[in-house]
């Protein structure tokens, strides 16, 4: 450790800072725990999460619901679970005041059934049923009916629960006698017995999904779909191999769910080179307002054109052949994600820690895509933005293999990557770089040794550096000081442990998440001293 700073022992055997609970909460928020890191289990990390959130909860609990709905809502996550997981700990752990915020909060953080769902298997096992989350349960179902007849028909059960478990315990009062109707056939089925469709409007889709049921021919199905938009989740299974089906499907579908069955749709053969279908889908993954309003998180975008491009899952024996300018469509869409950024204007070097903990942690518990190779993803929007770039990467020699047990001392290497490329090339070109040691110090003696002008360090890494004769923040400060330039340093955090090679009492350090879609505009800001 640096003699008199408050620095602690990482998880690699090296020393950082421990980022404090609030930004820990954030990271948490925006990557999860679900695969743990190269260093640390799933398990471990979760709880260590927990507790971190458990004392912020504790300290302003308000303040931390506040945070929940503002990530879940602005779509800054990859996923939603952990910020129903705090809201969860929020009404167990809670005060009054905290509960009450968190009860309020519930529809804005779970919008749609699933997320209920998930709420429930978590509070379930953090806390009784009492009468506020009761009470909140019920305000949940207090929706328009036709938006609460899509709820029930698209989204039926998750985690143990049915929505007829939650209506049992949370006993909502009707509003209308279409919710009546929808609370019936939730908790006991359906009793309509007409063959035409149902004459009130609100009740129509459920119709048509129980129709659904008892088709007898695709035919019958498309026809169900394409009046009454029936959605994916409301077809048979056995429909879900039928090329016209999935036509049928394709012009009302959400963005995200388009973006997870490209894959289906083209072993289908929906999708082919050159056909309707596909230039409808490039067509939508190209419309900015369409990726904005569907909260389309980047690093689904990169999962999808990671697995989509390679022609076959990370789990299972499908294969197909992907459509180039569904390809191409999936990396326009993946810079779209995260907004427009102004240029700092700056001169940048981005370094990617490419070391083996990198490779063996994975961003939001992804399958498939670790974190050295999404860091490459994350640098490119930067490099996208700003003209003077340099991207560089921790790197073994030639003759060697990196690591802290397999020798071979760690280095700094130019990447040959660009925002010209397709991100499926640039993801895997970094995952075959050999694995260097961790040595967050090396970009600013890289460019100190060669008197490189550099405006901003960014280091892309879970900050579990254990190499070297000099700490990062030590070779900052010697870069400023011989070079005479008032450097930065911006620490973009892969995973969501507890430390940070930012010195806290250095003005000039930043801490940010990875794939939190603010980052970039954030990074700018700090770039120009905003």
């Amino acid at each position: 450790p640096i003699p008199g700073s408050t620095q602690v022992p990482n998880s690699g055997g090296g020393y950082s800072w421990a980022v404090d609970d609030w930004v820990r909460l954030d990271r948490f928020l925006v990557l999860g725990s679900e695969g743990g890191t190269y260093y640390i289990t799933e398990r471990r990390l979760t709880r260590e999460n927990a507790e971190a959130v458990a004392r912020c909860v504790a300290s302003d609990g308000v303040r931390v619901v506040r945070r929940v709905v503002e990530i879940s809502e602005a779509g800054r996550a990859p996923k939603n679970d952990p910020a129903i997981f705090v809201l969860a700990l929020c009404t167990a752990l809670g005060d009054v005041a905290t509960k009450q915020a968190a009860f309020e909060a519930l529809p804005r953080v779970c919008r749609i059934g699933t997320h209920l769902f998930h709420f429930a298997q978590y509070v379930d096992g953090l806390r009784g049923w009492g009468r506020g989350l009761r009470e909140a349960v019920a305000a949940w179902y207090a929706m328009p009916a036709q938006k609460l007849a899509l709820q029930a028909v698209k989204y039926q059960q998750r985690d143990g629960w049915a929505h007829r478990d939650l209506l049992r315990l949370a006993h909502p009062k009707p509003l209308t006698p279409q919710h009546e109707a929808i609370y019936h056939w939730m908790v006991k089925g359906w009793e309509w017995a007409g063959e035409e469709p149902h004459p009130d409007e609100a009740l129509r889709l459920i119709w048509a999904f129980e129709r659904a049921k008892r088709a007898k021919t695709a035919r019958e199905v498309i026809s169900l779909v394409e009046d009454y938009r029936l959605p994916r989740e409301a077809i048979p299974t056995e429909w879900l191999n039928d090329r016209d089906v999935w036509a049928a499907l394709l012009p009302h579908m959400p963005v995200e769910a388009m973006v997870r069955n490209l894959a289906k749709m083209t072993v289908v053969g929906l999708l082919g080179h050159g056909s309707e279908a596909s230039r409808a889908v490039v067509e939508q993954l190209r419309n900015a307002d369409a990726i904005r309003r569907a909260r389309l998180h980047p690093i689904r975008v990169l999962a999808a054109l990671k697995t989509y491009a390679q022609g076959r899952g990370e789990r299972g024996k499908l294969t197909w052949d992907p459509v180039t300018a569904v390809v191409d469509a999936l990396n326009d869409a993946f810079y779209t994600a995260f907004g427009n950024v102004e240029p700092a204007n700056k001169r940048w070097l981005l370094a990617l820690d490419v070391s083996g903990s990198m490779g063996g942690s994975y961003v939001a518990g992804i399958p498939g895509l670790s974190a050295r190779e999404a860091s490459a993803a994350m640098a490119l929007i930067t490099a996208a933005t700003e003209p003077a770039h340099t991207i560089v990467g921790f790197s073994a020699p030639a003759t060697g293999y990196g690591g802290k047990w397999g020798g071979g001392d760690p280095g700094l290497k130019p990447l040959n990557i660009s925002p010209r490329q397709r991100l499926d090339d640039v993801v895997r070109y970094t995952g075959n770089l050999p694995f260097g040691g961790t040595d967050c110090a090396l970009p600013m003696k890289w460019a100190l040794k060669k008197k490189v002008e550099v405006d901003v360090f960014v280091v892309y890494t879970d900050s579990e550096t254990w190499f070297g004769d000099i700490h990062p923040a030590q070779a900052l400060r010697q870069y400023r000081d011989k070079m005479g330039i008032p450097a930065k340093m911006i620490v973009v955090a892969m995973t969501s442990n507890g430390f940070t090679i930012a010195d806290p009492d250095d003005a000039g350090m930043l801490d940010v998440v990875g794939f939190d879609t603010a980052v970039p505009q954030l990074m700018s800001d700090f770039a120009v001293g905003m």
